[in-house]
This record gives C-alpha cells, structure tokens and sequence, in this order.
C-alpha cells in the first residue's frame, strides 16, 4: 500500500461498513415484507382466491412484459397507468358508489356532502384496517369489497383483452389489442393487482402507515406522506449539505502539496506498443456497440412515437408485431448491451497493455469466444422477448427464455445466466493479463489493484440477479434488481470506468501515476459511501419500512456530493488535449469523456436528487420526472463513456485512420443537443405538469387516461420529435464514424520501428 495506506483503508472500511448496513438491513426487507395470505376470503367464510393465485397473477404480469407496460408500485413504465394507483382508485369509487347505493338508494356522486364525508371516513376505516391474520394465513374483506373487486377486475379483463368498449384506453396506454389472451390468466392478473393496491392501503400491524409508507398518494383514503417521510427528507438535505460543505473543507485544507505536471512524452507512448492479436480482434465489439447503440436510438424514436399514437407508427398499426411493451424492453435491453460492450472492449484493450504488451496465450482466441457468446445471448433474448409478449411462448418456460417482467433484467433467466457467464469470462481474460503484472516485483502497482478490484466487483456482482426467482416476493425481487441497475452499474461500473481512464491518462504519461492512484482511491471512497447504501433510496415505497427509507434517504445524499467536483474534472480532462501536439488524435474520446462529467453533474447530480428525497419521490416516483434522470444519466453518462472507450480503442487498432472533424462535430454536438431538447421541451414539462396532478389529486390521476390525453400534454409529446431528430442524427454520424474507422486499412501486426526493436533486443 506504501503511501496509499490511509486511502486503502479508507475504502476497504467504506465498503465494508456500508455493505453491513445494505446486508443487515436487507434482511429487514425479507422479515418486514407485505404478506401475501394464503387464502382471501369473505367475512361470511366464502374463499375468493389464494396466495397461488396472485403468484399466478404475477407471472401472467411477467408474460406481457411487466414494468415495461404500465408500472407496480411506481416502477416500470410511463404511458400506461400505475396499475396499483390505478386499481385502487377504482376499487374505493366503486366501494363507495355500493355503499351509497346500499345505504341512500342512490349513486356516491348524487349524495349531500355530509353524507359523502361519513361515507369516506367508512371507507378509510376498511380500507386502511388490517385484517390479515397470520397465525390462519387468511386475509378477511367484507362483502361489499368483494363486489368492488370484482367490478374492477371486469374493467382490467376487458382492458387486456380485445373489448371493443375499450379499444381507444388501449389506444391511449400503448397497448395492443389482446394483450393477454387467455381469460384464465386476466382472471389471475387482477389477482395480482389487488395484492399490490391492497399492500398500499392497508396499515402494518401496530403502525399508521401502509405496507407500502402510504404510497400512492390517494386522497380518499388519508393515504399521504408520514412524518417519517418528511424528516427524513429534511435529514437527507442537511446531509447533502453537509457532504458539500465536508468536501471543500477536505479539498481546500487536507489535499496534499501539488504535484507538478509530467512533461508530456514526444510520442504517444501507446502507439509505440505493437498491436497483439487479441487487440487487433476487437474491431468486431466497436462494431457490436455501434450496431446495437443505432438499433436503439431508432428504438427510442419509435418506443417515443406510441405515446402519441398509441398502436400505430405515423398511421401504420404494428402493435400486433412490436407493441410498446416489446420495442421499450429491446430498447433499454440494448442499450444495457452495447454499453456494457463497449467497457468490455476497454478492458480487453487495456489487458495486453498491462502484460508488457503481450497476449496470454490464447487471448485471442478467448476474445472471439466471448463475442459470439455475446451476440448469442444478444438474439437469444431479444427473440425470447418477442415471443413472450406475443402470447407464443408457453407461459411455463417464459421466466427462463422469454421474459422476466422486471425493468433492465427483462431478459429470460436462461440469457441472464449467459450474460453472467459472459462477463465472468471476460473477468478471467482481464486477469490473465493483470495477475503477471501485480506478480511482477517493484513499482508502484496501486491504481493496478483498484483496477483489478474494479474489474471482479463487475464480473461478480452480475450475480445479484439470481437470487430472486419467477415466484419470489415483489419486494425481495425489488431489492435485488436494484442491486443491479443501482450498485452494479452505478457503483462498481463508475469505479471501474474512473480507474480505468486514470490508468490510460498515466500510461500516456499525462498525470503522474501517484496522482493517478490517489484520485482513483478517493474517488472510490466516495463513490461507495454514498453509492452501497443509497441502493435503499429506489425501495421507499416497495414494502420496506422506515429504517430502509432512512437509511436510503441519508446516504443516497452524499452520491450527489462528489459530483460537485465534476466541473474540475471536465477542465482537467479537457486541458489534456492541448498537452502534447500528439493529443489532437484524441481529442474527441475526451470531448466524450467531458460530456461524462457534464452529464453526471445534471442527470445523476441534479435531476438524480430531484426524485431522491422521500417526500419528492413520494410525488413523482413513475411520472416523467424519473426518465428524465434515466436519460440524462445512463446515456449521458454510460453511454458517453462507452462511445468514449470506442472511439479511444478504435483510435489504437487503427491508427493510420483519422477522425472526420465534420462528422464527429455532428455526432458529439448532435447527441449532446438532441439529449438536451428531449429532456427540457417534452420528458421534464412533462414530469412537472403531472407532478403538480399529483400533489393536488392524486398518482392515479397524474397517470390517468383522462390527464395525459389533455391537448397540452399531447402537443409537449409530439415536440420531443424535434430533440429526437437532432438527437438521431448525431447518433447515425457517430455509427457511420466508427464503421468507416473499421473498415479502413488494417495495420501491421507489428509495427516496422517495433520489428526491428525487437531484432536488436
């Protein structure tokens, strides 16, 4: 550790402090979970359906595409109704409307407002009691609730079925006709659906708040933000505070002397090492990130138009082939690959490097292998998808191939497994290459063993996805997912990506290696103090309780804080171009990798923090709000990153091609242009006006039918057309950027300079 030894420790106490309190408090996620009864039955004794009926409701939910089509609890998707807030609200009109039909003869809304006052309180008084009994495992409603259900569930089997009476709601919610065939398995999807509105209105045993902290909000039944929720939101800003505030103290009284600059090298000391086979075999992933970074742009375009039109792309109906629920899985799913492809790329470029400029024996060989896994699993799940949501698949084997229902994991189990495997791979390949390194005596190896503990915790925590299965609690599920869209990408990617380019930057001889490995390690610390815990900040309101959401809101805090820092960042990055005359050749991987630091600062810093504090997420959690911050930091930042890795590695594997100035200046200003008009003239306009719907109504109806088809809703749609088009057409300049560097002249294997180098050693 030598004169890293407090940084070290600072990271490994980090890191281990902060996985105890994610572990302990995971299992107060699975001791604390909503029940799902045994047996639901009616006060006089009469059996309605079982806890097997609402697992069946479950994967019948799966089957159709899950969160990509409507969202449970406030994750999924956009257009089509939270169907939690959505049941709910219907259950409660419809329990009113029989209570005063039963007690005044007519209609809820016919009544004098006293008598509806007496009648809400009645309801309240139902609806929030819990007559769940554990020691009989049976959950006990009375008659009239029965007849609310069942009123509810014949509008949602009538929804996901072909009814003509509801064709144009389909229309509206970007479904396509006979989204779930089988009327068997609608039956057993409204299972599913009461199970989660009921979860949301019913109090824990000895508490005021609902299984779920009284999300949604839902007037009609007292369900609003607890005073938990608004302390620790008060809690979470001081915090922010305070990290800011901690961070300058360290930055202006407890940084060391600075070091002064290297002097740039003549050449680029990259290129003066001679291309390995397995190096040269990577033209194919920059490709693959290329390809499946187009397929998804034009994705975006087309899963963007069917919250206008609904079933149709500019008047031609394709629903029935590629509905909403199928083109949103294919475009988050490929976006998910082709980043992922291009870190994978980075690392495999990087690991002759760190060998002396060597392959391990078979490298190249093992770098084939790992692509055509890839796209394997590529077409597998993109297949199984189609299938699944085609109702083609027989519903026993969706979960393994077909799909899992689950935003960023919707790929059959069978192809996450082959992901797993994959990456696992690719961790083996990279230390083939590092392992002889750190073995080597001498030199300072720090940043080489951040690097390497980077590269296991991506090859490893993968894993997270396997611990849930087809039938597992939504709420156990939900704290595994987020081990994966949160700590995986968001935590040990960035670690691995800040080393990563502190590695490049010191092998350049740019920044000495000292200040290289000191940067990484703080960074990490950082990163991981707020990023492991804050892992909770995404299961608010997902069956956990207050604990979990104390402990999201605190830490999920202090993420924000070393974003701060972002805009020195981008200036150090950016001055590095102008350091050596060699540099031009790099100029745009790093206008890449200031856009990172740009887009970390807005999309993860500020509209990251605009939807984390509880009482702001208890608001906006599923409006458009949410992509905003999805947008603006998994492309902004992932996506820059990637395409940043690819233009750096295509830079090296052929380095007699040169960038066109005129096409990269479309791609990085097109892209960074058209990311901007999306979020600012359509997704945050959006986010707002349904925002202020529900503060003063309710979720349901900021995500209703009747709100988002108002004319000015629809008109803030159809202008994000406008940021798409600019947006795709950076996108398009960018592909044809890198396919053009692929086909250029391949070079030598070995350089001339090297092979005579080599002859006179």
């Amino acid at each position: 550790m030598g004169p890293y030894r407090k940084l070290w420790f600072t990271l490994i106490a980090v890191v281990a402090i902060t996985f105890a309190l994610l572990g302990f408090y995971g299992g107060e996620v699975y001791r604390q979970a909503p029940p799902i009864p045994g047996q639901v039955v009616t006060a006089d004794g009469k059996p309605l359906f079982g806890r097997e009926d609402i697992l069946d409701g479950q994967t019948a939910w799966q089957s159709v595409g899950g969160m990509q089509l409507g969202s449970v609890w406030g994750h999924g998707a956009y257009q089509a109704p939270d169907w939690t807030a959505d049941w709910l609200h219907r259950e409660l009109t419809a329990w009113l409307d029989l209570a005063a039909r039963d007690e005044h003869g007519t209609a809820y809304a016919q009544l004098a407002a006293p008598a509806q006052a007496a009648l809400r309180e009645a309801l309240k008084a139902e609806y929030r009691g819990n007559r769940s009994d554990a020691a009989t495992d049976t959950l006990t409603i009375s008659a009239r609730r029965a007849q609310a259900i069942e009123q509810t569930a014949a509008y949602y089997d009538q929804l996901f079925s072909d009814a003509p009476a509801l064709h144009t709601s389909r229309e509206h919610f970007a479904m396509k006709e006979n989204t779930l065939p089988d009327a068997a398995r609608r039956n057993q999807l409204t299972r599913f659906f009461f199970w989660t509105a009921w979860a949301a209105a019913t109090e824990r045993e000895g508490k005021s708040v609902t299984y779920t902290n009284n999300w949604p909000h839902e007037p009609l039944i007292g369900n609003q933000p607890s005073a938990e929720n608004v302390m620790w939101s008060i809690v979470s800003v001081v915090v922010l505070l305070a990290g800011i505030g901690l961070l300058i103290w360290a930055w202006a009284f407890l940084r060391g002397k600075e070091e002064a600059e290297p002097e740039a090298p003549a050449k680029d000391p990259l290129a003066a090492f001679a291309l390995t086979p397995s190096q040269r075999a990577l033209g194919k992933y920059l490709f693959l990130v290329v390809a499946l970074f187009g397929f998804q742009v034009l994705l975006g375009g087309f899963t963007a138009h069917y919250t206008v039109e609904g079933q149709k792309f500019y008047g031609i109906d394709v629903s029935q082939w590629f509905p909403y629920s199928l083109v949103r899985t294919w475009h988050i799913q490929s976006a998910l690959f082709w980043i992922a492809t291009g870190f994978l790329a980075a690392g495999l470029f990087l690991a002759p490097l760190i060998n002396g400029g060597r392959d391990p024996k078979f490298q190249k060989a093992g770098v084939d292998i790992l692509f055509w896994a890839l796209v394997l699993v590529v077409v597998g799940s993109f297949t199984g998808n189609y299938l699944a949501i085609a109702q083609i698949m027989p519903p026993n084997l969706n979960f393994w191939l077909g799909h899992q229902g689950y935003e960023y994991v919707d790929l059959g189990r069978l192809w996450q497994i082959g992901k797993f495997a994959g990456i696992c791979f690719w961790l083996v390949l990279m230390l083939r290459g590092i392992v002889p390194a750190l073995r080597k005596p001498g030199g300072d190896k720090n940043l080489l063993a951040l690097l390497t503990a980077s590269v296991g915790a991506i090859g490893l925590f993968y894993g997270a996805g396997f611990f849930y299965g087809e039938r597992t609690h939504l709420t156990v599920m939900e704290y595994w997912r987020w081990w994966i869209v949160h700590l995986w990408v968001e935590g040990f990617f960035e670690v691995f990506a800040t080393t990563a380019l502190a590695f490049i930057f010191s092998t350049l001889g740019l920044v000495s290696r000292r200040m290289a490995t000191t940067a990484s390690l703080a960074s990490a610390s950082l990163f991981m103090l707020g990023g492991i815990p804050g892992t909770f900040h995404h299961l608010y309101f997902a069956g956990t309780t207050t604990p979990v959401m104390a402990v999201g809101a605190s830490f999920s805090a202090l993420e924000v804080v070393p974003l701060i820092v972002l805009g020195h960042e981008a200036w150090e990055n950016w001055r590095l171009k102008s350091r050596a005359p060699w540099m031009a050749d790099l100029k745009w991987p790093l206008m890449c990798f200031v856009a990172v630091a740009f887009w970390n600062m807005l999309g993860a810093g500020v509209f990251g923090f605009m939807i984390n504090p509880p009482i702001s997420l208890y608001y906006i959690q599923g409006l458009n709000t949410t992509p905003v911050h999805a947008h603006a930091a998994l492309f902004g930042v992932y996506g820059f990153l990637a395409l940043g890795f690819t233009l750096l590695v295509l830079r090296y594997i052929r380095p007699q091609y040169s960038l066109s100035p005129g096409l990269m200046k479309l791609a990085f200003w097109g892209m960074n242009i058209g990311l901007a008009l999306m979020i600012f003239t359509s997704l945050l306009p959006i986010g707002l006006i349904q925002f202020h719907a529900s503060v003063s109504e309710g979720m349901w109806y900021a995500r209703s039918e009747a709100f988002m088809q108002q004319d000015l809703l629809k008109t803030l749609r159809w202008g994000r057309t406008f940021g798409d088009v600019v947006f795709l057409l950076g996108a398009l300049a960018m592909v044809m950027q890198v396919i053009l560097g692929l086909l250029s002249a391949k070079p030598a294997l070995v350089e001339p300079r090297l092979q005579a180098k080599t002859a006179r050693g």
